[in-house]
């Protein structure tokens, strides 16, 4: 199984508001930036956004790193938040409608298809790579 490393960012001017995101894909000594943005979201649509489209160009099965500032995405994972959303009827701790529910089924879905680990970097730090992502993410907002 071929290994891919990705980062991953969502931004929102305004929350909501315009959004970007940005994602890298790395394998060997191949890299790969994408980037997009919507008109009127939200930052997590747009960090949730990052992940699914970055996984969603892997053409096959990968063993894939992927790293985010995120706690919203990573800790739904990494702390199983998702088991308990779908036992639930995709309800959260407070009995309430999960937001961005497709959103998540879409992850769900990919993440049966490649092996994720999910890796919390933190935000607008050092981590180059990281900060790529959040400048993808920034400039697909001035573009909308």
């Amino acid at each position: 199984m071929d290994e891919v490393t990705i980062y991953t960012d969502g931004a929102c001017s305004g929350n909501p508001g315009p959004g970007g995101w940005g994602a890298i894909l790395m394998f060997g000594s191949n890299k790969k930036e994408i980037s997009g943005g919507k008109k009127e979201t939200t930052n997590n649509v747009m960090e949730l956004t990052a992940v699914i489209e970055a996984l969603k160009l892997l053409k096959r099965p990968c063993k894939v790193n992927l790293y985010s500032d995120s706690a919203y995405v990573v800790n739904a994972f990494l702390q199983d938040w998702i088991s308990g959303w779908i036992k639930k009827g995709w309800k959260n701790s407070n009995k309430e409608d999960v937001k961005n529910k497709e959103l998540w089924q879409e992850l769900i879905s990919l993440t049966q298809v490649h092996k994720v680990t999910f890796n919390k970097v933190k935000g607008h730090s050092d981590n180059e790579y990281n900060n790529r992502c959040d400048e993808l993410a920034r400039n697909a907002i001035d573009k909308l």
